[in-house]
């Protein structure tokens, strides 16, 4: 699927669109929010979900690697540079 067919897509078609074909490679906190970073066939998507109904909310888009940097910094790779 294209970026601007997943787009057009209704909530509920993106909501199962995500799961079925995303997968999930990262996950961050923000105020009220649970971020879930799914990874599909040419881009992410993120999706914001409600701390307390789990609901999912908002899905954003990602066709860029630089946008990914907040996911990239959480990772440690210490362990990595002291070899």
């Amino acid at each position: 699927m294209k970026l601007s067919e997943f787009i057009a897509l209704s909530e509920e078609e993106k909501r199962a669109f995500v799961l079925q074909q995303g997968v999930a490679v990262a996950k961050r906190q923000l105020p009220g929010y649970l971020v879930f970073l799914y990874q599909l066939s040419y881009f992410y998507v993120e999706t914001y979900c409600c701390q307390q109904t789990k609901e999912i909310l908002e899905y954003r888009t990602i066709y860029s690697t630089k946008h990914l940097k907040p996911y990239l910094e959480s990772i440690p790779i210490d362990h990595l540079l002291n070899t």
